[in-house]
């Protein structure tokens, strides 16, 4: 790592704890320590956060991802700390109700650009986070690029972004403009942990809450052909026929198939983790050798390497997603997800009505904007940074209570 990986948008001076502590160790640090790392305890990952106590939060979520990431980027000779970091940030930018208000915030927030959770974790890094004034969490130009999993701005029919406009300024100096659109190593690492955890995860979740039952998979015909359809037309670019033959490998796993006969006892969750165990290591450890059979095994960082990731483990990848949202998130889409998304627009109205309500961070933002588009910026700040329990509960007494 160099002197211009370390740099940070605003100088600090330099400390000496005698612990000989890295850059990238005190940026780990200052993620771990930050509220917006503690509100993710109660953001929801696919569940609504505190249904389950066995079911995973965004922050549980984030901490498998990073330790997903450090181990990964490690072998493969990435500064552990960079893509640790990378690992417990990706999130942050999340809002109340994971991807369902996601999708209601960038509605409502057309006027200023949208709302995208990876910009909205640039943005917690670099502007929102209480550590360093104008600087947010003022961390290194590297562990900040290696948070970009989607380095580009919103274009017309292109849903993922990683940077609103009014933040080009700290991502132009993160991303020289020559990187174009290349992710860093570290991001790739990143991103695939990312895939690797939710996927696997939230098929392991949903097998437990009985969402997901595999047997319906391995007996019915029909089945497979409606889920393989419903991938290839949400995660993967592969045919369906492709998609089929790689489901039918998945399924025949033995410790895929012995989950089919899950009950809930302690042997069926033996079964369960062992499954999430095996695939885990399967996916990483592919990406791992792949990704050495064409650098080498000599380590390598930064942009001297993109992550090989193998056809074959992605198709895997995106049929383990595809269960999750035919079975799990589309169950629950009917009722409930249409009052978050109620409940999110309609916080904003009020907000925008009576901004007095804003609390003391966000308040003084809203008077200081210069346009509606930048007040509505500052509104849609707050309600993103809500956890799910806060955001039901400023509705009921901004809305409800006056309706």
């Amino acid at each position: 790592m160099t002197a211009f990986d370390a740099r940070r948008w605003i100088p600090e001076p330099a400390k000496d704890s005698g612990h000989g502590r890295t850059p990238y160790q005190r940026d780990r640090a200052r993620v771990l320590h930050s509220a917006g790392f503690r509100r993710l305890a109660a953001k929801t990952q696919v569940h609504s956060a505190g249904s389950d106590d066995f079911l995973r939060t965004r922050l549980t979520h984030s901490l498998e991802v990073a330790q997903i990431s450090r181990e990964m980027g490690e072998r493969l000779g990435c500064d552990p700390d960079v893509v640790d970091v990378a690992g417990l940030a990706h999130d942050l930018g999340h809002p109340p109700f994971g991807h369902n208000g996601e999708h209601a915030l960038n509605e409502v927030a057309e006027a200023c650009g949208g709302f995208e959770g990876n910009a909205q974790t640039l943005r917690v890094l670099t502007r929102l986070e209480a550590k360093v004034p104008g600087a947010g969490l003022n961390l290194t130009r590297a562990s900040l690029d290696a948070v970009c999993k989607y380095p580009w701005f919103h274009e017309p029919g292109r849903r993922k972004f990683g940077v609103y406009a009014d933040d080009r300024a700290v991502f132009d100096w993160v991303r020289p403009a020559d990187l174009g659109e290349r992710r860093c190593l570290e991001a790739q690492v990143m991103d695939w942990a990312d895939d690797v955890a939710y996927s696997v995860h939230d098929v392991e979740d949903g097998v437990h809450g009985e969402y997901l039952k595999l047997r319906l998979l391995l007996h019915d015909a029909d089945e497979r052909a409606a889920l393989c359809a419903d991938v290839a037309a949400s995660y993967s670019d592969e045919p369906v026929d492709e998609l089929a033959a790689a489901l039918d490998l998945l399924l025949a796993e033995p410790v895929v198939s012995e989950v089919a006969r899950y009950d809930g006892s302690y042997r069926a969750q033996v079964g369960l983790k062992r499954m999430t165990s095996v695939l885990t290591g399967r996916f990483v450890a592919a990406a791992i050798g792949a990704t050495q059979d064409r650098y080498g095994t000599d380590p390598v960082r930064r942009y001297a390497a993109d992550l090989v990731v193998p056809r074959a483990v992605r198709d895997q990848c995106a049929l383990l997603k595809g269960m999750a949202l035919r079975y799990v998130m589309r169950s629950r889409a009917v009722g409930w997800y249409e009052e978050q998304r109620v409940v999110l627009v309609e916080l904003v109205q009020a907000l925008m009505r009576t901004p007095s309500a804003l609390d003391p961070v966000f308040a003084p933002l809203f008077e200081a904007a210069q346009s509606d588009a930048e007040a509505l910026r500052v509104v849609i700040d707050q309600i993103a940074s809500l956890t799910d329990t806060a955001a039901i509960s400023w509705h009921r007494t901004l809305v409800a209570a006056r309706a």
